[in-house]
């Protein structure tokens, strides 16, 4: 299992960064290799990507979501990865995106590009690009979801 951990500083308060951030069916405008989201359920998304060729899609399942502060997931099938996204605010108008997602390569070629930190730079290039799609909008989301889950155990 792999772990990446990225972050950005949004130019937006935290509540628009969360609000963003779970309008999922939004994802491919800023997500690379994202081709699809549907949301299914409060707690449940189909993804359909392709990376380097390789199609790929799996279902996700929300496991904990608190309002402008985290949502985290992991995958129900196919995919085996989890990850939580958090929204720290800095001051009233900015806001850290962090993401800490574990993954398992598959073959060769994810195990190669992991070593060579292909999935970092991914990562890291998909949050500037959530900077930008958010912060070019000035600041207004597309919509937001702002029901809590909470986590399996509470």
């Amino acid at each position: 299992m792999s772990t990446v951990t990225e972050f950005v500083d949004v130019n937006v308060p935290v509540r628009t960064a969360y609000n963003q951030w779970t309008q999922f069916e939004d994802f491919p405008r800023f997500m690379e290799g994202v081709s699809e989201i549907r949301q299914v359920d409060d707690t449940h998304t189909h993804w359909k990507t392709e990376i380097a060729g390789v199609k790929r899609e799996f279902d996700a399942e929300i496991t904990e979501q608190l309002p402008d502060e985290r949502v985290a997931w992991h995958a129900t099938d196919g995919e085996k990865q989890a990850g939580v996204v958090t929204f720290h605010r800095i001051d009233e108008t900015h806001t850290r995106v962090t993401v800490q997602m574990d993954f398992d390569p598959q073959g060769f070629v994810e195990t190669a590009g992991d070593k060579l930190g292909i999935v970092d730079r991914r990562v890291k290039g998909d949050l500037h690009r959530f900077k930008e799609f958010i912060e070019s909008r000035g600041g207004i989301e597309t919509g937001a979801w702002r029901g809590q889950v909470d986590r399996p155990g509470i």
